[in-house]
């Protein structure tokens, strides 16, 4: 990783983070830990935020998912991209091809925001990011 590139943090490693009890944690963990002293720049979204809340919320405890809200204003270089109607409108473009079986509006429409801003890389454990043509870490 090159100090400054541009990382998209997904739900997937959200969830792996704050979720002490996800398989993925410890791998996360030293991902995370390797980007920050890398000094990436990490992007991620409404839907993305909205959806890790969500998640954690019924899946661990409430106080967990506000613990990891609160932790997203400690995290330097953090960008929460908002997303429009015309992001949505061309994220279903993903639905209509084949070699994207399951993928979720929430993936699509973070593909669209990741190649409007030209980010090339996820922090993802989703291989639908390295189907849309992505770099994946973790």
């Amino acid at each position: 990783m090159r100090l400054g590139e541009l990382v998209f943090v997904d739900t997937g490693a959200w969830i792996a983070l704050a979720f002490t009890r996800d398989p993925l944690h410890a791998r996360a963990r030293a991902t995370w830990e390797q980007l920050l002293g890398a000094g990436v720049r990490f992007h991620t979204s409404i839907p993305i935020v909205l959806e890790t809340f969500t998640f954690l919320d019924r899946n661990a405890a409430r106080d967990v998912a506000l613990a990891w809200k609160d932790s997203l204003k400690t995290i330097p270089h953090l960008k929460v991209l908002p997303s429009t109607a015309k992001d949505l409108e061309q994220a279903w473009t993903y639905f209509e091809q084949p070699h994207f079986h399951k993928v979720s509006a929430v993936d699509a429409v973070s593909f669209v925001l990741m190649a409007q801003r030209r980010i090339r890389v996820a922090f993802a454990f989703d291989s639908h990011f390295s189907t849309a043509g992505f770099r994946m870490v973790g």
